[in-house]
């Protein structure tokens, strides 16, 4: 089973996006960039949420980031994860952001594969706050290794 029906079978639905002010997802050669996704879960960790809460607002904006890729791509099949970046809205003495960005890591690690083509690099960054005060942002970069 590919990446694509992992997704569906995981529930993750793929609406069709409007365009918006800025380009979610663009295609330069054989990669996809994307710009930042936000969680809808809002909050400071580790002044208010916990890494679990974080964990889930990660999840939430790979999820995002998968419907943006799949529009533009139009499959989630054929791709491989090359970097995520994880923008954790923490309190001073928050530690874990990398706890925090693992929940956007399992989830392409369980549709991708952890050993294959979901094995990326990444970043995780603690910052003192995120637009409209959102909990985590995400973007990501895939690699087109396989024709549509």
């Amino acid at each position: 089973m590919g990446a694509d029906q992992k997704a569906i079978a995981l529930g993750i639905a793929f609406p069709t996006k409007q365009p918006g002010y800025l380009n979610l997802c663009v295609r330069s050669g054989h990669l996809l960039v994307t710009s930042g996704h936000v969680s809808d879960i809002k909050g400071k960790l580790g002044a208010g949420l916990t890494v679990e809460q974080g964990y889930q607002a990660a999840r939430e904006c790979a999820v995002k980031i998968l419907q943006s890729v799949r529009q533009t791509h139009g499959t989630l099949d054929g791709l491989r994860v090359l970097k995520l970046l994880g923008c954790v809205n923490s309190a001073p003495d928050f530690t874990d952001q990398h706890l925090v960005v693992n929940g956007a890591s399992d989830l392409y690690h369980q549709l991708f594969g952890k050993e294959d083509l979901g094995f990326h690099a990444r970043s995780a960054l603690g910052f003192a706050s995120l637009p409209t005060g959102v909990a985590v942002e995400v973007e990501a970069i895939f690699e087109i290794v396989e024709a549509k």
